[in-house]
């Protein structure tokens, strides 16, 4: 039985082309033309002055937490419901990720918890925008300006996200992206951290590229890093950007097919809030009773068809263990689950999805 997978990258523009032109020219390593085009483009379209390419999106946030100084005994705070990158970057910088409760409506991080968790301690806060849907940035702006906090934008899962017009990785003091094999657009592995601020941004570009002077040949002034992206993944990245709108437009449109398919069903779709633009990363569903979840994930399965659970709470990871409750993201992680997501995803296919989940709840209506 071949499966219908959760996520397959959408290939259908100039990508082997570029690729060859890199192969062709021998600048297959961390120079080229082909990365200052990608930062450029991706800098024009998302709408911030300054982008630097990194060889991941969790490299991306750990770059973006050194640049701005984070470190020993700072606290930043942070959605518990999140991919784990998030909270070990925190780590690895030697600050203290302190973890806030989502909304049970967007799945997003809780303003209100966060203003309840600040100290004096805190140096910043971290907006995560989970599967796409934008955090309420209007908020979180405001207590960042409020409490004198730098905000940290991971946009890891919501390339083509906006909120009020703007779209996310442009509100905070820098931001961080992911370009994934299962991203909206993808260099296979890669990253990108943006920020209005020439200075940050060149903070972040001087510890990517091993700390080495501007000025002085082989000097390196600081402790840096290699998170330098190769030009073949950026000439992977400007072909896919090409395709951005075609490919947001029809994961929007998968999301349309299953919100009328599952209609009706003891769940809800993870929905578009007003005066946003969800980008669907994934198509997810939370099922009412948590009991149900794994059943329906193995009824899926089953069927050939690959699901994936919502993220664990990071506070229940062996390593940043808290003694605390957070019953918000306990239960949506207990219950969420991801369906298959991807740009090419037929209508068809959709609907098989759809009458199996149905079958799913009909059967165990009937038991």
């Amino acid at each position: 039985m071949n499966m219908i997978p959760v996520y397959q990258p959408y290939f259908t523009g100039r990508e082997k082309e570029y690729v060859n032109q890199c192969l062709d020219s021998t600048w297959i390593s961390s120079k080229g033309e082909f990365i200052t085009k990608f930062e450029n483009r991706f800098a024009e379209y998302i709408g911030v002055q300054n982008a630097t390419s990194v060889c991941n999106g969790t490299v991306a946030i750990h770059l973006a937490l050194e640049a701005l100084g984070i470190g020993l005994g700072d606290e930043v705070i942070v959605p518990t419901l999140t991919y784990i990158a998030s909270v070990n970057t925190i780590i690895q910088t030697g600050a203290i990720p302190v973890f806030v409760d989502s909304l049970d409506s967007t799945w997003q991080i809780d303003p209100d918890d966060v203003r309840r968790k600040i100290t004096p301690r805190t140096k910043a806060i971290m907006a995560v925008h989970l599967y796409g849907l934008p955090c309420d940035m209007d908020q979180l702006t405001h207590i960042c300006k409020e409490h004198k906090l730098y905000l940290v934008e991971d946009c890891a899962e919501a390339f083509g996200t906006q909120y009020k017009g703007r779209h996310v990785g442009t509100f905070g003091d820098i931001a961080t992206f992911s370009f994934f094999g299962n991203k909206t657009i993808t260099t296979g592995e890669g990253g990108m951290v943006v920020a209005n601020s020439k200075e940050l941004l060149g903070k972040a570009y001087h510890l990517k590229t091993q700390g080495v002077s501007l000025e002085r040949e082989y000097w390196h002034d600081v402790v840096g890093y290699n998170y330098r992206m190769t030009n073949i993944c950026a000439a992977i990245g400007l072909a896919q950007l090409e395709e951005a709108d075609t490919i947001i437009a029809m994961k929007r449109q998968v999301a349309d097919w299953y919100r009328e398919g599952l209609k009706g069903l003891p769940l809800r779709t993870h929905a578009e809030m007003p005066d946003t633009i969800h980008s669907f990363w994934m198509c997810s569903i939370v099922v009412d009773e948590a009991a149900h979840r794994q059943a329906l994930r193995g009824h899926l399965k089953a069927a050939g068809v690959e699901t994936r659970p919502l993220f664990y709470p990071a506070h229940t990871m062996p390593h940043c263990l808290r003694d605390e409750i957070f019953p918000v993201a306990e239960s949506l992680s207990a219950r969420g689950m991801n369906l298959p997501s991807y740009p090419e995803l037929s209508r068809e296919n959709v609907a098989l999805i759809c009458d199996e989940v149905r079958a799913y709840f009909n059967r165990t209506s009937h038991s």
